[in-house]
């Protein structure tokens, strides 16, 4: 990481956070978060793991047997879903390890690879059966409707029930969130296998197989590459959403005893742990202590923007290198 902890002649002490300015409330909530975000809901993703496997296997099988290509469509979104529940039932496990000397922010970052691995065996299935769609629409096949119905509506109920079991965890949960997308897919799949199944039933027109299992595949695309996407953030270390850098920098410089700011991050581990780091230039004029000092710059970063995990340190020399502004350059006064 690119995160300095320089420690030059001029600072008072670089640890002065430490032993004097972090205070016990910031303390609290800091680690109050993780461990909030340790007991994700384990046995909800186990429960849905169990059900989503059943499905699985009686799918491939009957879709196999009924000729069915967008119930093996909806089979193979609910192979890579039991793979990618699995892959989250396992981030979620790790993800409660405490940090160690190997490991210093702990395994939560295993929740965004899983989800980042999710997303992108989605989109490489969508691809799969869109290929697969094409070739069935100029050479439709004759489908079994009655197999193909009854796996559908039992499909459909207990993606349903997955749903339900996952849907709180997913608001705040990057992992939680992949594993939701992947349930939510599901259900519209077997949604789409059961109206298909009708229609054939009804009129015999089996094109309507390939044209549901590549409609499923393209309704799920745009919601899979937001998940990458976010997911491709967080492992670059960029700027949790919502998060202004520039306004963090203004705020620090308009505060009574900050001369300056510089080599300022803000970044995240998983999802909602926000973290940031910056060195404070000292007024040496001003009238409160480096501690004082400190403690008001904590305060304002956690009550102005959300964020309890701030490593500081304070120096009293001003930066004067081009490589210390990494955030925009400075703007003194109050922002219009």
């Amino acid at each position: 990481m690119a995160h300095e902890r320089h420690h030059d002649s001029h600072v008072h002490d670089s640890h002065v956070h430490d032993s004097h300015a972090h205070d016990s409330a910031a303390h609290d909530h800091a680690h109050g978060h993780q461990h909030d975000y340790s007991r994700a809901p384990e046995k909800a993703l186990r429960f849905v793991l169990v059900l989503t496997a059943a499905l699985t296997l009686a799918e491939a099988i009957g879709g196999w047997w009924a000729q069915s290509l967008a119930l093996i469509s909806d089979a193979a979104h609910m192979l890579t879903d039991t793979a990618a529940l699995a892959i989250a039932l396992v981030a979620v496990h790790l993800g409660k390890r405490s940090a160690d000397a190997q490991r210093t922010f702990g395994y939560a970052r295993f929740e965004i690879l899983a989800a980042a691995l999710n997303a992108a065996v989605l989109i490489l299935v969508a691809i799969y059966i869109f290929v697969v769609a094409i070739g069935r629409l100029r050479n439709p096949e004759p489908v079994q409707t009655t197999m193909m119905i009854v796996l559908a509506a039992v499909g459909l109920i207990v993606n349903l029930i997955a749903m339900r079991v996952l849907r709180a965890g997913s608001e705040h949960n990057l992992n939680m969130k992949g594993a939701y997308l992947e349930v939510w897919s599901d259900m519209l799949g077997s949604f789409g296998v059961l109206v298909a199944g009708a229609v054939i039933a009804l009129t015999g027109w089996t094109r309507i197989d390939p044209i549901v299992a590549v409609a499923v595949s393209l309704w799920v695309l745009p919601r899979t590459w937001t998940l990458l996407k976010a997911s491709v953030h967080i492992l670059l270390e960029g700027v949790p959403p919502g998060i202004d850098v520039a306004a963090i920098e203004t705020a620090l410089r308009d505060m009574p005893g900050v001369a300056g700011v510089h080599d300022l991050h803000v970044w995240s581990v998983s999802s909602g742990q926000v973290l940031l780091t910056a060195h404070i230039e000292r007024d040496v004029a001003a009238i409160a202590s480096d501690s004082e000092t400190l403690v008001a710059v904590r305060g304002l970063i956690a009550q102005q923007f959300g964020i309890s995990h701030a490593t500081l340190q304070l120096e009293h020399v001003v930066c004067d290198t081009a490589g210390c502004v990494l955030a925009e350059p400075a703007r003194h006064g109050h922002p219009t």
